[in-house]
């Protein structure tokens, strides 16, 4: 029996169903990676949907999956071609009995796959499809996807009451050979994929490196080389330095670190080491992870909408000025700024500092927060579509848990968590004569003041683009304008 394991966002040995049933079954095994064209056009709004930093994570990452299975055996099939027509060309060349892969949540995916099985049907193929992107398995939730409840709370509450989380699939030891004359493919170029080289400033917090092995190892360092676990809860909303939090994120996003591998190993460091808030945390952050996820299966492509889940009519701005003095760290207001430009010079931004760019551009901007999902989506290393769009409606306020006009208070948030302006001039060098007490407000430097500290004010560093209370107070107006609306509809 010949088995095409087709692989996606799960590209990693360890804890993998798909693989595990056709290795227990004895089958020859087909691995095959399609570098899908259609991941690398353009977004709605014209940004990259690949950018270079994640493609050239993505890139390491298959090419490390393919070194794993060669040293057991086995290898690893590419194509440059989209999945519903690579791989029946090669279920009919090579009598494929059946193809197994990893289903997905969201509707792009889900049409590829809709695609693939009517051709696998045509071919009297059978196709098996398994879950395992989540902590929890839908089939072991304690209610059904469509009557997931609308507060993350509630969700936790019951899932840590009421489910329980399997145990990981061993990796296999051992692999089948491929066919002497199955064309393995080879690994493109980012220039064969339509993107020019780029280099990850060495001023970030980690240089992220692809594959499973790069996975694991980030793993091993965090739990038990630094010993961070203990003490996550508290640093994890950091900016600065590469163990202020896990880092886990991209590994996760494209499946070569299983979210199950990461719980077993928190229960084995609460057994061993220490259990407290912090090793709770951690498992916390996953359910999180995990929600999003089972909110795009009820959604669909609600999640997409300028409206939201919540099918709210916000009457969001489409500002391309603004947007770009976004984007580019030029809004006036130092956190955000060093947060843009860090996501634009490494593919990479603290979860407290996406928080608070996306507040900003949707609170206090005012604009579509659609365009900022699609800049992150083109950006970032450890872009998962569920937690991207599912954490821009959040804070866009058309998404779960919509309590209210709700945003971040960006002065306060700034004194909280950068208290000595080490981050922002990290990345803004324009400020770093200022001292703590002024670096997070320029826009009050008096004249002999820009002169004294060096920064000459609409020149070296941007004036405010908003007024942070009267911009919030137009977008709240708006806001309120939308329920209004909604409610006059029902």
């Amino acid at each position: 029996m010949r088995i095409l394991l087709w692989l996606r966002n799960d590209l990693r040995l360890h804890d993998h169903e798909p693989l595990h049933r056709a290795v227990e079954q004895g089958a020859d095994i087909i691995p095959v990676y399609c570098f899908d064209p259609r991941h690398f056009q353009e977004t709605s709004f014209g940004f990259p949907k690949t950018g270079a930093y994640r493609a050239q994570f993505l890139i390491e990452t298959v090419a490390d999956v393919r070194a794993e299975m060669r040293s057991r055996g086995g290898n690893l099939v590419i194509r440059q071609g989209k999945p519903e027509e690579e791989i029946p060309a090669i279920v009919k060349a090579f009598n494929i009995a059946a193809v197994y892969w990893y289903e997905e949540a969201t509707t792009e995916e889900t049409e590829v796959e809709q695609c693939l099985e009517s051709a696998l049907n045509q071919l009297k193929v059978t196709s098996e499809v398994y879950w395992g992107a989540t902590l929890y398995h839908p089939d072991d939730l304690p209610f059904e996807v469509n009557r997931l409840p609308e507060v993350f709370t509630q969700f936790c509450k019951a899932v840590e009451k009421d489910s329980q989380v399997f145990p990981t699939f061993p990796t296999p030891k051992k692999l089948p050979h491929l066919p002497a004359e199955l064309e393995l493919g080879k690994l493109p170029s980012l220039s064969e994929l339509g993107l020019e080289q780029a280099l990850i400033d060495p001023k970030g917090v980690l240089q992220f490196k692809g594959g499973e092995s790069e996975g694991l190892k980030r793993l091993q360092h965090y739990f038990w080389e630094a010993d961070r676990l203990q003490v996550y809860k508290e640093t994890r909303n950091g900016m600065l330095g590469a163990d202020y939090s896990s880092k886990f994120s991209p590994w996760l996003a494209n499946g070569s670190l299983s979210p199950r591998k990461i719980y077993e190993e928190v229960q084995r460091y609460e057994r061993e080491r220490k259990k407290n808030n912090s090793t709770y945390w951690m498992i916390f952050e996953l359910i999180w992870r995990d929600y999003f996820r089972f909110v795009c299966l009820k959604y669909g492509r609600k999640i997409f909408r300028k409206s939201g889940i919540r099918g709210l009519p916000i009457k969001w701005q489409q500002d391309w000025q603004r947007f770009d003095r976004w984007r580019e760290g030029k809004t006036g207001y130092p956190l955000v700024d060093a947060n843009m430009r860090e996501i634009a010079a490494t593919g990479f931004m603290s979860n407290r500092g996406r928080q608070n760019v996306a507040s900003f551009l949707t609170k206090n901007l005012g604009i579509d927060w659609q365009m900022g999902a699609e800049w992150f989506e083109s950006l970032l290393i450890d872009y998962d579509v569920c937690s991207n769009w599912g954490n821009w409606n959040y804070t866009a306020g058309v998404g779960n848990d919509a309590r209210g006009f709700r945003y971040f208070n960006i002065p306060k948030q700034s004194k909280d968590y950068d208290p000595e302006g080490k981050y922002v001039k990290h990345w803004l060098p324009a400020l770093a004569d200022l001292p703590a007490k002024k670096v997070h407000a320029p826009w009050k430097l008096q004249p002999v003041e820009q002169k004294r500290f060096d920064v000459r004010l609409g020149v070296d560093y941007p004036n405010p683009v908003v007024d942070l209370q009267k911009s919030v107070e137009i977008n709240q107006r708006r806001y309120e304008e939308a329920w209004h609306q909604k409610k006059s509809r029902r």
